[in-house]
């Protein structure tokens, strides 16, 4: 269970000495400290917001939500709680049997969120009759893969499924991107350009379907510079959750986008981690000390945080 809000500076410096000899000894990125009490972790950042981890998170939390209302009786108390959402999440998340059960193009993308490797948009589609196979193979549970489960299912089905995948390079991506050229728009290219290539041999799907990334109008008006706009999209959220054609989609890209990410691994001798978080920094720093900084523009998406920390790793 997991469950935050924010404290006024009063009962951050309340908690700051009640946890002065609890305190773990890596702190976590923008923290103030991390600490251990009984069977939670809690972690105090300096923006105010406090997170409490853990079997018992509810009831660590409630005790010093007791201590914020005191201080600040008339305060706003916006708790996240990681139970609740995901209660919520069941019940909104219905799916469409005339959507999940028909012959339909979906599409999706991974490597948006990873600072190390490209990104990879793939449309694929899924007759109807091959439902059951997929659903076998576990593809409707898609979300709850590992990598490893991915490259060893992916392989099975890949020959049964027609699709296109577009994989944008590192270094294409830090040339395209800029303040108007923003990660949504550079999706909403991929994702036309996939969709249209399989139309074009795909003639008459059902529906053609995109995990929804941003609103409708908002996606066309990123393609108002384009030629060849598919048109008659059904938006979802939580597609891969609602329709197979989506699910089928994210694991080819994410297949293409593990090869890729091994090859980059291999072409400097390192493994690198996956994500954006501290770890990344060190293996990016390293990897900037021993090669120079100009290598991370074929590795990385130089437009994300982690540059900064980085270039301070590496100036000290």
């Amino acid at each position: 269970m997991t469950i935050s809000f924010k404290v006024s500076e009063e009962t951050k410096e309340k908690m700051i000495e009640y946890f002065k000899d609890k305190k773990r000894l890596k702190t976590p990125d923008y923290a103030i400290f991390q600490a251990d009490e009984a069977d939670t972790v809690v972690t105090l950042y300096q923006s105010g917001k406090v997170v409490f981890q853990g079997r018992n998170a509810d009831i660590d939390a409630s005790i010093w939500k007791q201590v914020e209302k005191k201080i600040n009786p008339n305060g706003d108390l916006k708790e996240k709680n990681s139970e609740q959402k995901k209660k919520k999440e069941k019940i909104e998340i219905s799916i469409d049997p005339q959507i999940y059960y028909s012959s339909s193009i979906g599409s999706d993308e991974v490597g948006t969120g990873d600072f190390f490797g490209p990104i990879v948009v793939t449309a694929a589609y899924v007759e109807k009759e091959k439902i059951p196979f997929l659903e076998e193979l576990g593809i409707k549970d898609s979300k709850k893969m590992t990598d490893d489960k991915i490259l060893e299912i992916v392989p099975q089905f890949l020959k049964e499924i027609s699709y296109e995948s577009i994989i944008l390079s590192n270094k294409e991506y830090n040339e395209a991107h800029h303040p108007d050229f923003n990660m949504n728009k550079i999706k909403a290219i991929m994702h036309n350009k996939v969709l249209y290539k399989l139309n074009q041999r795909i003639k008459t799907p059902d529906y053609i379907i995109v995990d929804e990334f941003a609103k409708e109008h908002v996606y066309y008006h990123y393609l108002k510079e384009s030629s060849h706009v598919v048109k008659n999209i059904t938006f979802l959220t939580k597609g891969e959750t609602k329709s197979l054609a989506v699910a089928t989609a994210s694991l080819i890209s994410r297949y293409i986008f593990l090869k890729e990410f091994d090859k980059l691994g291999e072409s400097v001798g390192m493994f690198l981690p996956k994500g954006a978080g501290p770890k990344v920094d060190e293996v990016a720093s390293t990897i900037a000390t021993k090669y120079g900084f100009e290598k991370l523009n074929d590795m990385a998406k130089l437009n994300f945080k982690n540059v900064e920390k980085i270039k301070e790793i590496t100036n000290k």
